[in-house]
């Protein structure tokens, strides 16, 4: 699937993406949706327990200002 397309189909959820396209930038293009859910734990417990080589982890609504991000 595209990003666009996880996008629109997964609206304000965390979406984990196995063997992610990505540009020059590491920014996620598309890829194959392993799974999704609107509870960030769930997600990544989901991906941990898959033990993937290469994977990503979006959340694909807007974060609120007064959140804190770390990468």
């Amino acid at each position: 699937m595209t990003i666009e397309e996880i996008e629109s189909q997964f609206e304000s959820e965390w979406v984990s993406i196995e063997d992610p396209k990505t540009d020059e930038e590491l920014r996620v293009l598309g890829g194959k949706v392993l799974h999704h859910s609107k509870d960030r734990d769930e997600v990544y417990r989901k991906a941990v327990s898959l033990r993937l080589k290469r994977s990503a982890v979006i959340y694909t609504g807007e974060i609120p200002e007064e959140t804190a991000v770390i990468l």
